[in-house]
């Protein structure tokens, strides 16, 4: 069983900088696909960002596109999830989640991760 723990959210400035850590137990990251997703309450979930471990492709969603960057530590079994220049609208729930490695595998389809966190907040102050 997969455990991922978020953190590394807060209150921070338009145009200010956060870095969201996903700890993930039970399954080496190494043979893992993982994605961040975020959550606004009253809308649905939406993709964010994610990258394939083994093969080291990332995937962002078009709005955070050279202002967030995904990466990922072996040795530490923790992905990161770097945000800079921070608007309004990128304040929700941000979570993270895991699959295993496997071909078929849509960086943006949330059915195909089987393991999730319980997220932690990102406020950002217009």
């Amino acid at each position: 069983q997969v455990q991922l723990v978020e953190s590394g959210g807060g209150l921070v400035q338009a145009g200010g900088s956060l870095r969201l850590s996903c700890a993930a137990s039970g399954r080496t990251l190494g043979m893992s696909n993982i994605g961040w997703f975020r959550q606004v309450p009253g809308k649905g979930r939406e993709f964010v960002a994610a990258i394939s471990w083994s093969g080291g492709m990332t995937y962002y969603e078009d709005s955070v596109k050279g202002r967030f960057t995904i990466s990922a530590d072996n040795a530490k079994n923790t992905v990161y999830l770097q945000m800079n220049s921070l608007k309004p609208e990128d304040s929700a729930v941000y979570v993270c989640a895991s699959t295993p490695t496997r071909p078929e595998w849509v960086p943006g389809r949330q059915p195909d991760y089987d393991a999730w966190g319980q997220g932690t907040q990102v406020t950002v102050s217009s």
